[in-house]
């Protein structure tokens, strides 16, 4: 009776530890080696394993072995009949000496006798096959008890709760990591549809080809210089690449006109901002003020802009940031009516508008992306490949630079933004 006790007291005891083990989720490998040997070493079982089964294989896999030797197969295959019996024999232990009806205990028969396995417990959770434990004999050479089966269940209960929390745990993980490359390819997909879109709204127009393109780049390098997050550069990005789809329901005589066009052929073609915002506006962009940028690229700081004449902090930012790309590129590259500036003109030209026509710390930011670039300060070759080697390398250009960011006012009377806290309003969020 009082070694009887003794092992109660011994058996809980292990089951309360084992109970700890489970809770702890930090190392899963040894969550199943420690409730091995403490089943082992409550119940003196001199050998035993414990595996986890794996659905898309059939298959038992050893997690854990005590005692059963290099010789013992470490995957154990199960056909449906097996599968079936276990879960109608549910969390019970099996005496291999009584099964071998089955296929599984005919097949492994030979090192199930060879390592005097003498119990195998399946491991039922929510009626699902989950793994199982084998025992081997106890120390004593005396076969198991009921009260030993009991306590083995009630032990293998918590083991297969362990081995249900990992594959639960790395089901979420593979969803989770599905759910990631879903939303990667779907942002992929969008930014190359809109790129189409770009390159479609630049066929229209022969002179200025590839130009909604780079004030798409252009943004995107006003955005990463005032340090943004990847999602907002990415939607200032957008915002360049679409800012004139209302051109395309501009006359392409107009568009391409090979002189400068009249005020009523003008007057058509300033309706496209609104014509782009209302394009844009019903669709729903994984970026916010996408449409906006459409509607206000050509607004200036000063109102003298159009189409609604708005003042500085009126106008949204991503708009201030287009309309500075926008400029850029109308001012270095070639139309029917007008050469390429040379590059210190139209540096001389921002530092001159900024306030007027543009935010001053965009213009900052902007001039200073590209004089890390000439100065070696990045790798990246941005402003090169859009704008050419020998245009970026042009004499005087560094100094102009340098003696522009030297001599710029922060922000405008009204913008409170600077270059260096331009993250402060973030309206693309």
């Amino acid at each position: 009776m009082i070694e009887q006790r003794h092992k109660l007291i011994h058996a809980f005891g292990a089951l309360s530890e084992l109970g700890q083990e489970v809770a702890n989720k930090n190392n899963f490998q040894e969550t199943i080696r420690t409730s091995l040997h403490l089943i082992s070493g409550a119940l003196g079982i001199m050998r035993g394993g414990v595996a986890r089964y794996s659905r898309f294989g059939h298959e038992l896999n050893m997690l854990a072995v005590r005692g059963l030797g290099d010789d013992f197969p470490l995957s154990l295959s199960l056909c449906m009949e097996d599968e079936r019996q276990f879960l109608t024999n549910g969390l019970n232990p099996i005496e291999t000496s009584q099964a071998k009806v089955l296929p599984f205990f005919q097949v492994y028969d030979e090192s199930f006798t060879r390592k005097r396995i003498e119990l195998l417990l399946p491991l039922i959770v929510r009626d699902e096959i989950v793994g199982a434990v084998f025992l081997g004999e106890k120390a004593t050479d005396e076969p198991y008890s009921s009260y030993e089966k009991e306590i083995i269940c009630a032990m293998g209960r918590h083991i297969g709760v362990a081995i249900a929390q990992r594959n639960l745990m790395a089901e979420i993980e593979r969803h989770s990591e599905e759910n990631r490359k879903l939303v990667d390819d779907m942002r992929t997909t969008y930014n190359d549809t809109v790129k189409a879109f770009a390159t479609a709204i630049d066929c229209k127009d022969k002179y200025t080809e590839g130009h909604s393109v780079r004030v798409g780049k252009y943004s995107e390098i006003i955005a990463t210089e005032l340090e943004w997050g990847t999602p907002e550069i990415e939607g200032a990005a957008v915002a360049g690449y679409l800012h004139d789809v209302g051109k395309l329901t501009v006359e392409r005589k107009i568009i391409n006109a090979p002189y400068r066009i009249n005020a009523k052929e003008s007057a058509e073609l300033n309706k496209h901002p609104g014509v782009g915002y209302d394009i844009l506006m019903p669709i729903h962009h994984p970026y916010a003020n996408v449409p906006l940028a459409a509607k206000y690229h050509h607004e200036r700081l000063d109102g003298r802009g159009y189409p609604d004449g708005l003042y500085d902090r009126e106008i949204p930012y991503i708009a201030k940031i287009v309309n500075l790309a926008d400029s850029f590129d109308a001012m270095t590259t070639d139309r029917p009516y007008k050469a390429r500036r040379p590059a210190a003109d139209v540096v001389e030209d921002l530092q001159r508008n900024a306030g007027k026509q543009f935010a001053p710390e965009l213009v900052t930011a902007f001039l200073r992306g590209m004089l890390k670039e000439l100065t070696g300060d990045t790798k990246e070759k941005r402003f090169r490949r859009l704008l050419g080697r020998e245009y970026m390398e042009a004499e005087g250009i560094v100094p102009a630079i340098r003696r522009t960011l030297n001599e710029m006012a922060p922000t405008s009377t009204l913008t409170y933004i600077n270059a260096d806290a331009g993250t402060e309003d973030r309206p693309l969020l």
